[in-house]
């Protein structure tokens, strides 16, 4: 299982790996986290220097897809180049976008009446986009999921490990993140938060469980 967190030059460092982190808590051999770019280095907000793990490409191809946010995302949308590399498809992926990474799928044509979440700074330009915008942390319908936020980011990760690994595997990685002495309220809230949007044969399975 190969899931990918797209990351450009200005990324923001809470999005991208917070996500990264939470999603290496499934200790399987088939399971594969990676960050793709548009380069083989990029350097975030506050200059975090990372290397890119696989080509946007590459990405195209993991069986789930997270498009992190950053202060270059108008750029990357205004550059057919770029844009025209994101191969994305709903049919056979999961895909998730975190603040002004739903302004890119937004531009792909992926959020065509699918309302969103995403950041205060963001939301007008997702608007212009034609999608509208919630007053929430996540939402997910079907295969396509958003967060507003930063620390949203954990509810996007977990809805991916509820996705492909089940409800326990994503609040096992939720309970390992949270705070000593809080846990167990914030593996309540990330289910408050996914739990309405995951698929009925999800939510059975951990009913039999």
């Amino acid at each position: 299982m190969h899931i990918s967190i797209l990351t450009f030059d200005g990324f923001n460092e809470l999005d991208s790996l917070i996500a990264f982190g939470i999603l290496h808590r499934i200790k399987k051999p088939d399971w594969r986290v990676s960050i793709a770019g548009p380069t083989t280095r990029l350097r975030s907000m506050n200059g975090l220097d990372i290397a890119s793990h696989i080509t946007l490409e590459e990405a195209g191809r993991a069986d789930a897809v997270l498009v992190g946010s950053g202060i270059k995302t108008r750029e990357v949308v205004a550059s057919e180049e770029i844009m025209a590399r994101l191969q994305l498809d709903t049919s056979r992926q999961l895909l998730g976008a975190q603040c002004s990474g739903t302004l890119i799928l937004a531009k792909l044509g992926l959020l065509d009446k699918v309302p969103a979440c995403t950041d205060l700074t963001t939301k007008p330009w997702v608007q212009e986009a034609g999608v509208e915008v919630l007053n929430q942390p996540f939402f997910a319908r079907g295969n396509l999921a958003t967060a507003g936020g930063c620390l949203a980011s954990s509810y996007l990760a977990a809805w991916v490990i509820a996705r492909l690994e089940g409800i326990d595997a994503a609040q096992s990685a939720i309970h390992y993140v949270a705070p000593v002495g809080e846990k167990d309220e914030y593996v309540a809230r990330m289910m408050e938060n996914i739990a309405q949007f995951l698929p009925e044969p999800v939510v059975a399975a951990q009913r039999q469980a």
